[in-house]
């Protein structure tokens, strides 16, 4: 029997209008960082969001660099991050040579909790370090709550930097993610809903955060006919080629939001029989998740102690392309010595969780053997 082919976790999927803008960009020899593929993305990114500035960038975690630089934190600063999430939130922590302080998630969006924020801003201002940032992060797309932890960030007048480098297209009481806190960054990662093969974006509605954010992604090179650099810069610039990409996948924008919610409502109701899975789902009408990835906790209680990696491994020889959900940070061994104010939440969802294959270019025909299988491997204990 030939084997199948590989369903992929999530692959990029290219309109097939990315070339007329690549093209365009090879005919007026435009084959360098910025240029008009750019310019043009960045309005897109406006248009989708309601940000009043972006500046496109290589990479989500340049973006977060930048944010970090440009609200103040040093060697020595704190700031609070998600724990429940990728290394990219809290590592440019670490480039400023900062403390990351690392809080637990609640169990309806998996993103910070808002309580035991604030119980780490009170510690750690009666430690004597007020947090100088807090970085808050949309998992999988799903915005968190960010209506409290922005009361809370404002309360204690502490800066916040939204990551929503999984959500966009995802919004909370109709406005988009990322645009809640002094800076939202978003990325455009091959796996992500939106790709430009490899890019990000820091977005304000604060025109001179954007503008620094673009001086500082230049080399921070000063306006004078020759280089001249009073502060130090970084090569943090988009391809005007990545940007045409990115240009070809905003003409299917709604079109690519749609099929990650599709594959959640799919997945959700081929198996809605199966009382050991729960999804994560939408707390109520105050959230709109891209779904980016479609998620799912496995009850071991409910499949004989069959955990969610044997499952994986199980899923992977058939060729079907799941994941583990985020290890989190507080449990990494590059952290284990920062701070962390956590109650297992976390560490349970990362024992129980898996991603399904969530690409927009899967087909009916893959999802339902994706499902079919999960249900075979957990009620059958085939393959």
């Amino acid at each position: 029997m030939l084997k199948r082919k590989l369903i992929f976790l999530s692959t990029p999927h290219m309109s097939g209008r990315e070339m007329l803008y690549i093209e365009d960009a090879f005919r007026k020899n435009q084959i360098f960082p910025n240029g008009a593929n750019v310019e043009a993305f960045a309005e897109d990114l406006k248009r989708v969001t309601g940000v009043g500035y972006v500046s496109c960038l290589s990479s989500g975690t340049a973006a977060i660099h930048l944010a970090l630089i440009i609200l103040g934190v040093e060697q020595g600063d704190e700031v609070i991050c998600s724990s429940f999430t990728f290394s990219a939130s809290a590592n440019p922590i670490v480039y400023q040579k900062a403390l990351p302080i690392f809080i637990e998630s609640e169990l309806a969006t998996w993103n910070m909790q808002p309580a035991m924020l604030e119980e780490a801003i009170r510690d750690r201002i009666k430690k004597g370090k007020k947090p100088k940032a807090i970085i808050a992060v949309d998992l999988y797309g799903m915005p968190a709550r960010l209506d409290e932890i922005m009361e809370i960030a404002n309360r204690y007048e502490i800066p916040v930097i939204e990551d929503a480098a999984e959500a966009i297209g995802s919004k909370f009481n109709g406005q988009a993610c990322g645009t809640f806190g002094e800076i939202g960054i978003l990325s455009f990662n091959g796996n992500k809903a939106i790709t430009t093969s490899a890019g990000g974006a820091f977005i304000s509605n604060n025109e001179e955060y954007c503008n620094q954010a673009y001086f500082l992604s230049t080399q921070a090179r000063d306006d004078f006919p020759h280089y001249e650099h009073t502060e130090i810069g970084y090569n943090y610039r988009m391809s005007n080629i990545c940007a045409a990409i990115g240009r070809g996948q905003m003409d299917v924008f709604d079109e690519r939001i749609s099929k990650r919610r599709e594959n959640f409502f799919f997945y959700k109701e081929a198996l809605k029989d199966m009382d050991c899975i729960t999804f994560l789902e939408e707390p109520d009408d105050r959230f709109y998740s891209n779904h980016w990835l479609t998620t799912i906790l496995i009850d071991p209680k409910k499949t004989d102690r069959l955990a969610p990696e044997k499952i994986r491994k199980k899923l992977e020889k058939l060729n079907i392309e799941t994941r583990s959900l985020w290890k989190p940070m507080h449990l990494q061994p590059v952290f284990k010595d920062c701070p962390a104010y956590v109650d297992g939440t976390s560490e349970r969802l990362f024992n129980i969780g898996l991603c399904l294959p969530s690409s927009t270019c899967i087909t009916d025909e893959e999802r339902q053997f994706v499902a079919d299988s999960l249900r075979k491997i957990i009620n059958n204990r085939q393959f």
